[in-house]
């Protein structure tokens, strides 16, 4: 981050102080952040937060904590005003759904794999395993090729409604 919002002899206020049409005071609280040349990185701020409230909070913290607040402060009005009802909470549901799909699917993955592995091993009569199957290095393809018959038949069924964790049956 810039050390000043200020250019170094020059008078030309930070982002902030020119959005407030306010002279910018060598202690400016504004100034670290919210430099000249990103106008709209406080324009958003001032927008869902307003001026007064993002310098209170700013005074009351050390100063070693203010570039990390900042930071939370506007990356928050960015979230609010692409989305002003969820914000930041927006977003974190709208990935924690998509983890949730693709955990879904890599379930349903996983339970085909075994199941056609099982399917595969019982189809081989004494143990008998196709070379192609015994020299993958897999220990899984190693242990089941050395079984008759399989132990039991895995199938998964999956709750579509909730997009829940999957449901194991035997």
């Amino acid at each position: 981050m810039k050390e000043s919002g200020r250019k170094q002899g020059a008078a030309s206020p930070c982002a902030a102080c020119k959005l407030l049409r306010r002279r910018c005071a060598q202690d400016c609280v504004f100034a670290p952040y919210f430099p000249a040349d990103e106008p709209q990185k406080f324009a958003n701020v001032h927008k869902v937060f307003g001026a007064s409230n993002v310098n209170k909070m700013l005074q009351e913290l050390p100063i070693h904590q203010r570039g990390d607040a900042v930071s939370s402060i506007v990356y928050e009005a960015n979230a609010r005003v692409r989305d002003p009802v969820y914000g930041c909470v927006g977003a974190i549901s709208s990935l924690q759904q998509q983890i949730d799909t693709l955990q879904t699917q890599l379930a349903l993955t996983q339970a085909e794999v075994v199941h056609l592995r099982v399917r595969q091993t019982a189809s081989f009569p004494h143990g008998f395993c196709p070379t192609s199957l015994s020299n993958s290095g897999s220990p899984t393809f190693k242990l089941m090729g050395s079984q008759t018959m399989p132990i039991f038949d895995l199938d998964m069924v999956v709750d579509q409604a909730s997009l829940g964790e999957p449901m194991w049956s035997f």
